[in-house]
């Protein structure tokens, strides 16, 4: 859902969320019964397909809208004639929220914990050493629970000595006592800064001492990062930590003696020893200050109001079809991400139970999973969950190898019912059938499907753009649709989101309930809101989603925050669009060189350039970055006499400079003086480009690829080198 900040989480290695041994397509099914269980299914839907062909119509998901400001192609969601700001009467607030859901759900478990059992590290090959969990079932909370533990939670910070005209900051990895404190702070009308626990010292003590933080709560285990950098700290007074089970290294350094510092479960007493009234906020108050990892520099800090938050939430529960108590989530991407905060608000405000788990500690075969242990989503058996790209296509890969593994008619049978399924879903004929649907799923899905627990109904999909192959594979396999969305921190999330019904794939639905999308022109990229049939621009966030700005930086809020004549105020996002027909948008471009990967990771084009700009073999680069992909190619008009005298060194033979360009020594040559250039540069893997082509013609102004200043243009280079570009990521 959310499209201009980075998902930060402790990525699973590459074989965490694969498919284990569970998956056996044919066991407890005869070949026989199989077989003329396939047939039967088979051959009856082809026989009525024309009887239903062409029964399946398009919808309208959103329609133009009136809207005030620049001038552009708005548009809203075709269900709704005025935004929707609440999600129920009287939740103008979080803090409201939370305390009505609470009463309303109040016997219904809410937070979900698995039980620790042990740990042990297990010596690799290689003698690297890891750690290996022993978990047990999912122990629970009910909403009443929760809501007495927040409540004690919010009278112990201030009997800490919490300043409530102070914030706190939370840095810790997603679990149940994160959400418990967030909301503690809420009674308080405690302002809370969110930190990711993967951020680098520097970026930490610019976000703590920036926003004048007085009470950190974190993990256990960031107390000696927090005492390495305590000096730095110009503002702390209180730490709370999380008490981890099965650790005991709770130890406080001398240099953090000047701080008060206390478990989580000691502020509880705190709080049960002695109430404090509750100090509400109003729905203008600041709830968060969220921090991104930032793709340059420094991360900043975006200012996100209580109304910010009920309004996405709200807008996402229309969203989901029958979303309710008996629905349950699988949390386990970070909460310091507005995605994940997103999708925990909406399942509190429909009452939903939420199991904690870890991105280590998925399924049956991830890295941090003792042998014998379950995984979490075997043990939690969710509805619902949200999924980055990344995760989708490790549960794709995974499939995929156990498919080709097994080989002969388990392979053939997967591959038959795939492509029915793919047809029935793209409504080319009449696969959909229920007796054909239900024989795949017996057969081939069903295994497939309890990777995921085998009850996943629905999926939430956001962070960066998944690829269409994934989402129909993950459509098929799982048996659930994908609702991929698109927003940012900037607007909690809030833009657009792609409904249960709507198959189509590389859309990210229509505007969100909650908000308008406006297309506003961006001439020099030839993106015109006026463009038939499409309109096309950059895309505009406007209504009750989009934030108050930025902390401390009023001049970077008045460039990307507008508010119009009639004071909405609308969020310039720098992505370009694409409106189609039935009101569903498409992110085509980015008006800046700075890209989000598949896996969330942003780079930027012009650092990159300017980074490998020094190889003796460069004249010329332009760096491209597919965001369906993770990681960047590369065009490369070399420098002429170097590699002449390169080529001459090394004995190799041509006829023109074109075809000592073509050649696949010239080619490794140049791609390996680019790979130690970024590595003296400091370049991430991801930032280097894995693939390059070299172009024997200099770029000139009077080719129209450079400026008269030789500034790259990177859109007419893009276009004249469209098939190249193409031919590198294929």
């Amino acid at each position: 859902m959310e499209n201009s900040e980075e998902i930060l989480f402790n990525s699973p290695a590459q074989d965490d969320l694969v498919v284990g041994d569970q998956f056996s397509i044919l066991k407890g099914y005869g070949t026989y019964g199989i077989v003329g269980a396939v047939i039967v299914a088979v051959l009856i839907p082809v026989l009525l397909s024309p009887i239903f062909m062409g029964k399946k119509r398009g919808k309208q998901r959103g329609v133009p809208a009136e809207v005030g400001g620049e001038a552009g192609y708005a548009m809203r969601n075709a269900r709704v004639t005025e935004l929707i700001e609440v999600p129920q009467k009287g939740a103008t607030t979080m803090a409201a929220l939370f305390e009505l859901s609470c009463k309303k759900y109040s016997q219904n478990q809410f937070l979900g914990t698995r039980k620790f059992i042990g740990r042990e590290f297990v010596t690799a090959s290689d003698g690297r050493k890891f750690e290996k969990l022993h978990l047990g079932d999912y122990e629970w909370q009910t909403y009443r629970e929760v809501f007495d533990r927040a409540c004690n939670f919010a009278s112990g910070l201030i009997n800490l000595g919490h300043n409530v005209d102070s914030r706190a900051a939370i840095f810790s990895d997603t679990r149940a006592e994160w959400f418990i404190a967030f909301q503690g702070c809420f009674r308080q009308n405690v302002t809370v800064v969110t930190i990711y626990s993967s951020l680098g010292e520097d970026a930490l003590i610019h976000s703590l001492n920036e926003t004048q933080v007085s009470t950190l709560i974190c993990d256990a285990k960031q107390l000696k990062k927090l005492a390495a950098i305590s000096s730095s700290l110009n503002t702390i007074q209180n730490v709370i930590y999380f008490e981890d089970e099965g650790s005991s290294d709770t130890s406080i350094s001398g240099s953090m003696s000047n701080w008060k510092v206390a478990s989580f479960s000691e502020v509880e007493k705190l709080g049960q020893k002695g109430t404090v009234h509750p100090r509400l906020p109003s729905k203008n108050d600041i709830a968060v200050v969220m921090y991104t990892s930032g793709s340059t520099g420094l991360p900043k800090g975006v200012m996100i109001t209580h109304g910010n938050i009920v309004a996405t939430t709200a807008a996402v529960m229309t969203v989901v079809p029958s979303l309710g108590s008996t629905d349950v989530y699988l949390a386990y991407l970070p909460l310091a991400h507005v995605f994940e905060l997103a999708a925990e608000s909406v399942m509190l405000a429909a009452g939903c139970s939420i199991g904690y788990g870890s991105a280590l500690t998925f399924t049956d075969t991830s890295n941090k999973i003792k042998k014998g242990t379950k995984g979490d989503a075997t043990m939690l058996k969710p509805t619902i969950m949200t999924a980055v790209p990344a995760i989708l296509d490790r549960v794709r890969d995974g499939v995929l190898k156990k498919v080709e593994e097994k080989g002969g008619l388990a392979k053939n049978l997967f591959n038959l019912g795939f492509r029915r399924r793919l047809a029935a879903v793209e409504g080319s004929w009449f696969g959909a059938w229920g007796l054909e649907r239900m024989v795949w799923d017996a057969v081939v899905f069903t295994k497939i499907r309890s990777v995921l627990g085998g009850r996943i109904r629905f999926m939430l999909c956001g962070g960066a753009p998944l690829s269409a192959e994934s989402q129909r594979f993950i459509n098929i396999c799982m048996g659930a649709p994908i609702g991929q969305g698109y927003g940012l921190t900037e607007t909690f999330a809030g833009a657009t989101f792609s409904e249960w019904d709507d198959t189509t794939v590389g859309r990210v639905g229509p505007p969100l309930p909650c908000g308008y999308i406006k297309l506003v022109s961006w001439k020099e990229g030839g993106y015109l809101a006026s463009d038939k049939p499409m309109p096309r621009g950059e895309i505009v966030v406007g209504g009750f989603s989009v934030t108050a700005g930025y902390f401390k930086n009023q001049e970077k809020t008045d460039e990307v925050y507008k508010v119009d004549e009639k004071g909405m105020r609308w969020f310039y996002t720098g992505d370009i669009g694409m409106f189609h027909p039935d009101g569903c948008l498409e992110i085509i471009d980015r008006k800046k060189d700075i890209v989000k990967l598949q896996h969330g990771e942003y780079i930027s084009l012009g650092k990159v350039e300017a980074s490998l700009q020094s190889s003796n073999y460069v004249d010329n680069i332009m760096a491209y970055a597919d965001p369906s992909h993770n990681y960047c190619i590369a065009l490369v008009v070399p420098a002429r006499q170097a590699l002449e005298k390169w080529a001459q060194e090394a004995d190799i033979k041509y006829n023109d400079f074109s075809e000592l360009c073509g050649k696949a020594e010239t080619v490794t040559e140049v791609q390996q003086s680019l790979s130690k250039v970024a590595k003296a540069a400091k370049l991430d893997k991801f930032e280097t480009p894995a693939k390059i082509q070299l172009l024997a013609d200099p770029w000139t102004p009077e080719s129209g690829l450079v400026t008269a200043a030789m500034k790259i243009k990177r859109e007419q280079i893009k276009s004249k080198f469209k098939n190249e570009l193409q031919k590198l990521y294929a």
